[in-house]
């Protein structure tokens, strides 16, 4: 009987050590889960944080270095011209007549449309392009290592045969921004509204002739 007893005993004591460790061991499993959960939301909001930061940055170098001045239509206002804060960056507004605009004197003088969207100098007759995510007016269709070679490359879309971009567009000056600032411009222009603006064709002197 006491063998019986002893024998109830250490099956008691193995039934309650073996529940321990199966809690134990659940209970670490859960917290493994919650900080598997814990360190992928940290990475998440680290993202979105970074994400967020280079849109902030991408703002304030498209501001800074005045390209609103160009690539927005503009409101006339008794202060003067100001961009239209509904078709940012949009470039020059399709629906626009072009401007008869000429060369003034033999040294081939720049002028511009009131608005300064279009330009014409010795190089033809300019239209500022559609910065704006559009898919086919903008800049929809590019990627970072399209628009981070069109600033180094002078060539639309970064492509070697691609046309040139002609002036007034910075592009030269541009193209000396770190990689870090030309992706977070890009980013910042990937995050405005898409305006539907297809720009027209720039012109030649040749084709600005036949006008």
């Amino acid at each position: 009987m006491k063998t019986l007893s002893l024998t109830r005993i250490i099956v008691a004591l193995l039934v309650t050590a073996a529940v321990f460790v199966l809690a134990r061991c659940g209970s670490d499993a859960k917290k493994a889960e919650v900080a598997v959960t814990s360190a992928e939301g940290n990475k998440m909001m680290s993202e979105t944080k970074s994400s967020v930061s280079e849109v902030e940055r991408g703002h304030y170098i498209v501001t800074t270095a005045l390209c609103n001045d160009c690539h927005s239509p503009k409101i006339m206002t008794r202060e003067g011209p100001v961009a239209d804060s509904s078709r940012l960056l949009s470039g020059h507004p399709a629906d626009s007549k072009i401007p008869a605009m000429k060369n003034i004197g033999p040294q081939g003088w720049i002028s511009c449309s009131p608005d300064l969207t279009a330009w014409l100098g010795p190089w033809g007759l300019s239209f500022t392009a559609n910065l704006t995510p559009d898919s086919t007016t903008g800049l929809g269709a590019w990627n970072t290592e399209m628009f981070m070679k069109a600033m180094r490359t002078g060539k639309h879309m970064g492509v070697e045969t691609g046309r040139t971009i002609v002036p007034p567009m910075p592009w030269n000056y541009i193209g000396q921004m770190t990689d870090e600032d030309l992706r977070a411009v890009f980013v910042y222009l990937l995050s405005l509204k898409p305006i539907v603006n297809k720009v027209p064709a720039n012109l030649s002197p040749p084709e600005m002739a036949k006008m």
